[in-house]
């Protein structure tokens, strides 16, 4: 595709997600001390959209999980970014925004769990996987879990705590 290899389009893919990720973190952590982060904000929402969206580019036979994560991962930054910048998070777009983008947030982490299961050796032999499959097991699913549990707690958190004088 674009007349990259497959390894390529890994790559960039994976430095992208890290990206989003490492930003993600930051802007989650700025909405619960409740600053405004607009340069990082806007780095943590496009390069979120880029990771769901090169995620298209692997190629595919059928319709799996992970692209039904993408989509809904998609449509959750449309609002986000609808929120953000259409609406200035005024009134109820304020938790509107910081739901969505969380969620998008939870689903990059999720997949890196996963993806790191599949090929961290150590993950790997902890919860093993039969390919097409993802990793399971009840190592799997306790981390799984903590990750699930850790972004409802600081969603919640900055739901209630993120109150944005102005953001420009």
């Amino acid at each position: 595709m674009f007349g990259l290899s497959l390894s390529a389009i890994t790559l960039i893919h994976v430095v992208i997600s890290l990206i989003a990720i490492v930003a993600g973190f930051v802007v989650m952590f700025g909405l619960l001390g409740s600053k405004s982060m607009p340069g990082l904000t806007a780095i943590f929402l496009l390069f979120t959209i880029l990771t769901s969206a090169t995620g298209f580019l692997f190629p595919f036979k059928e319709l799996l999980p992970s692209h039904i994560i993408g989509i809904i991962s998609l449509v959750l930054l449309a609002i986000a970014c609808f929120a953000l910048y259409g609406m200035n998070l005024s009134g109820v777009w304020r938790p509107v925004y910081i739901v969505t983008a969380m969620i998008s947030l939870y689903f990059n982490v999720f997949v890196l769990v996963i993806q790191s299961f599949l090929k961290v050796p150590a993950l790997a032999a902890l919860a093993p996987a039969v390919p097409p499959a993802p990793p399971s097991g009840p190592v799997f699913a306790v981390v799984q879990g903590i990750v699930l549990v850790f972004f409802v707690v600081l969603t919640i958190g900055a739901w209630r705590r993120y109150k944005p004088m102005t953001f420009a």
